[in-house]
């Protein structure tokens, strides 16, 4: 049944008052504000030092990955002709005796001055452990090559004898009045029992430099004379470093290849003598001798302490 214009209008009317009717809105949700404390976690305080650091940590993160990678180029080790030259004398998987490296060595140094040869022991220690330290002091036979200034703190009647032995300073005043203004003019400083009360105070200015008497390497004694005298005539201190190397040095270049040997037998045999207490089993790793500025050598442990046995 058709409709008439009357009705279409109305029903066309009724659409579009449909279609214009705005769309009913949903309800806004209350937001609660987050409950807060005075003090704590909670508190307003807090929580912006929390919001803070999580935006620092989200731009740190963010500028790491932004950030380009940078390709590190390979490192060119430049090696100069003399030392060309001297690693081209060393072969670096033979382990030489005691004799070879001896002959071998001064052949190696391309220095302008007299150069110091020197022994580094590799141990195997725990050095967090009180008994695997190492820390003796031996006489080399033909010396080190070294003058060495000797301090000496004692009494008048000692203080006689220590200087005829060859001390460089027995004035224990005068010692004690430089030490306190830091003014260090000695290699090594030795002391008797009676005066190590005077010497406490000033531990914390000889203890980090190595120079603080002690009753391990005879530097505090009562005869204190004949402890100079070995100093005097070539005395080193054997200690193990942080790692559980020894680094000794045992001569200079200039002395004879017969005196070199000596000094490193000397050292090999109180290094083998001395073992501590708390180590069992192997007890050297690896042994290198070298030069000032000079390619080292290895060498055999089982043959060098072999034959520093025999002599």
């Amino acid at each position: 049944m058709a409709k008439s214009k009357s009705e279409e209008k109305a029903t066309n009317t009724a659409d579009v008052t449909k279609e214009a009717a705005p769309a009913k809105k949903a309800p806004d949700k209350k937001v609660t504000p987050e409950k807060t404390s005075k003090a704590g976690k909670k508190s307003k305080k807090a929580i912006t030092e929390t919001q803070a650091k999580e935006q620092k940590a989200a731009k740190k993160s963010q500028a790491v990955v932004d950030k380009p990678k940078v390709v590190q180029k390979p490192r060119v080790i430049w090696v100069s002709k003399n030392q060309k030259a001297a690693r081209a004398l060393v072969e670096n998987d033979k382990r030489y005796t005691v004799n070879e490296a001896i002959v071998l060595l001064p052949k190696l140094s391309k220095v302008k001055f007299d150069a110091t040869a020197e022994i580094h022991i590799s141990l195997d220690i725990d050095t967090k452990q009180a008994d695997q330290n190492l820390r003796i002091s031996t006489a080399l036979p033909a010396g080190t090559g070294k003058s060495v200034k000797v301090a000496v703190i004692t009494n008048e009647k000692e203080a006689e004898s220590a200087k005829k032995a060859g001390a460089d300073n027995t004035n224990a005043e005068q010692i004690l009045i430089d030490i306190a203004k830091g003014k260090l003019d000695f290699d090594v400083l030795v002391a008797s029992p009676d005066k190590m009360s005077e010497l406490g105070r000033h531990a914390k200015v000889l203890g980090p430099k190595g120079l603080m008497p002690s009753p391990k390497n005879g530097t505090v004694t009562n005869n204190p004379a004949v402890i100079v005298e070995e100093i005097k005539r070539g005395r080193v201190e054997i200690k193990n470093d942080p790692t559980g190397i020894a680094h000794i040095p045992f001569g200079k270049l200039s002395f004879k290849s017969a005196d070199l040997e000596a000094n490193l037998r000397a050292i090999l045999n109180a290094i083998k003598s001395n073992k501590p207490a708390g180590v069992k089993g192997i007890y050297v790793k690896s042994i290198y001798i070298s030069s000032s500025m000079s390619p080292s050598l290895q060498l055999d442990p089982t043959e060098a302490f072999k034959s520093s046995k025999k002599s």
